[in-house]
């Protein structure tokens, strides 16, 4: 058992990519849980998919295409703001509407400055055994900052989560905190393109989170629950890889699925085979009542 733990260790390459998955689950759990309770899941994905014309502009004018990443990111969660507030469609309409135009934009601006030598599979697929020890110290400088800013903003970032109308009437800045919300979430895409690639940062984003939800209520409990599940999910998958031959950013992704699975199925208060188990001796206890009665 410890052979088949140690080995993976032996290769530099694995070292790095468990350190940044491991960063990953933490991070991702943490802003993830955020949307989560909001309502806003989508989000993530519309941000995801919303670089493209980002990353296409920053490679065309040579320079670091994570700013071009995080300024179109940025720019999509704010005209997702926008038509919301002054339109009656519901945030899931407007939210479909930019993904779906900013992944079209994108690609056109791929065409028309000649970029194609973007690696695209790269950015929509990821390439974790590919990060080198300057993507894990970026990463953490990302997770850092951002925990810090969780940390030193919950007490804000609680209230404006669960009663916004309220945030604002208490004089609480909730346009910052909605913009540092949404860098938090670019930022979070931009640190994971490198591994999981955009098409899949949504289940890590979502997945731990939600599988968080279903065991614990309060909200600080599901980020610290979501980060052990977004961990156990990024070291299991990683040696899945290894071990089966199988990509690295699918395997993590489906281990976050089946770690939600086994949650759904018997997690211990809204579990669905725990729930029957639990109305079969209400059951049972209901028909020896009914039998004392009668004697």
């Amino acid at each position: 058992m410890l052979d088949f733990l140690i080995e993976p260790l032996s290769f530099e390459f694995m070292r790095h990519a468990l350190a940044i998955a491991i960063l990953l689950g933490i991070l991702c759990s943490v802003v993830g849980s955020f949307l989560i309770v909001q309502h806003m899941g989508m989000m993530g994905d519309v941000i995801a998919h919303s670089v493209l014309p980002g990353l296409s502009i920053a490679f065309f004018l040579g320079i670091d295409i994570s700013i071009g990443a995080f300024i179109a990111g940025t720019l999509s969660a704010l005209v997702v703001a926008l038509i919301r507030s002054q339109s009656r469609l519901k945030v899931d309409t407007a939210m479909a509407l930019v993904l779906s135009s900013f992944l079209a934009l994108g690609v056109t601006l791929i065409k028309l400055l000649k970029t194609n030598k973007l690696d695209l599979h790269n950015i929509l697929f990821g390439d974790i055994l590919g990060v080198t020890p300057g993507d894990v110290w970026h990463t953490l400088a990302i997770t850092i900052t951002i925990l810090l800013l969780v940390k030193l903003f919950y007490k804000e970032l609680l209230f404006y989560t669960f009663d916004p109308l309220g945030a604002q009437a208490s004089g609480l800045p909730i346009t910052w905190i909605y913009l540092g919300l949404i860098a938090a979430i670019t930022l979070t895409v931009i640190a994971s393109m490198q591994t999981v690639g955009v098409l899949l940062i949504i289940s890590l984003l979502i997945g731990p989170g939600i599988t968080a939800y279903l065991l614990v209520k309060e909200l600080h409990l599901m980020m610290g629950v979501g980060a052990v599940v977004g961990i156990i999910a990024s070291v299991s998958g990683m040696y899945f890889s290894y071990y089966w031959d199988i990509p690295s950013g699918p395997a993590i992704v489906l281990v976050v699925f089946g770690l939600f699975l086994l949650t759904l199925l018997f997690s211990p208060s809204q579990g669905i085979l725990t729930r029957l188990s639990a109305t079969s001796r209400s059951a049972w206890i209901m028909q020896q009542l009914n039998y004392l009665k009668k004697r």
